[in-house]
């Protein structure tokens, strides 16, 4: 039994890196490493650490308990923190500035909850960093713009037609609605006395 209490207590602290293990950078630009932690019986004295394929300490935070942001112990020059731990999510993700090729690797967030009998978890990311982005990429997006374009196209085409189609219809039909407006205009217009007059009229003048 008590083992089994040790294996909860264990499996209570959970720390993720979102959805995706990946991400892809631009070389030279910056870029977000995600973090965040869980944990059901919450933290006190919590450290939490980033490493470069796996031995190399890169940011290194203590965060007292959930009413503290986190503290600093030690960073790369190069990596910010930029998470918050008093609000929603314990978020502890950090941003790498200018990366280089060399940056390419894996990423692991450490997290280490003395509350939790020392619990520990991590999670890790793995980072690409690339020259531009991937050209395949851009031939399959041409490929969608093309159908999707000749498809729109052709939609555009057949609405087109069936509005010339519609307009000679209409033009058509307006052509008859005119003969019949006229008639009645004169019919309406005149009170239908001065009409049937006008039609008295108009045997003489024809």
């Amino acid at each position: 039994l008590p083992a089994l209490h040790i294996l909860a207590i264990a499996f209570a602290l959970e720390v993720s890196v979102g959805k995706t293990n990946t991400v892809t950078a631009l070389n030279n630009s910056n870029v977000l490493l995600p973090c965040s932690f869980t944990t059901c019986i919450g933290f006190t004295d919590l450290v939490f650490k980033w490493y470069f394929n796996t031995t190399e300490l890169i940011y290194h935070g203590k965060i007292k308990n959930k009413a503290s942001e986190p503290v600093l112990v030690w960073r790369n020059p190069r990596v910010e923190f930029v998470g918050s731990t008093t609000k929603k999510d314990n978020n502890i993700s950090i941003v790498l500035s200018s990366v280089e090729f060399s940056d390419a690797g894996k990423y692991t967030c450490h997290v280490k909850n003395p509350k939790e009998k020392n619990a520990q978890h991590n999670a890790t990311i793995f980072l690409t960093v690339v020259h531009q982005m991937v050209k395949t990429d851009n031939t399959v997006t041409l490929i969608i713009v093309g159908v999707v374009g000749g498809l729109i196209g052709l939609l555009i085409l057949f609405m087109l037609i069936k509005r010339m189609v519609l307009f000679i219809i209409k033009k058509t039909q307006d052509g008859k609605k005119e003969c019949l407006v006229s008639s009645s205009g004169n019919d309406n217009t005149e009170n239908g006395l001065a009409g049937s007059k006008a039609e008295q009229k108009a045997p003489p003048k024809a």
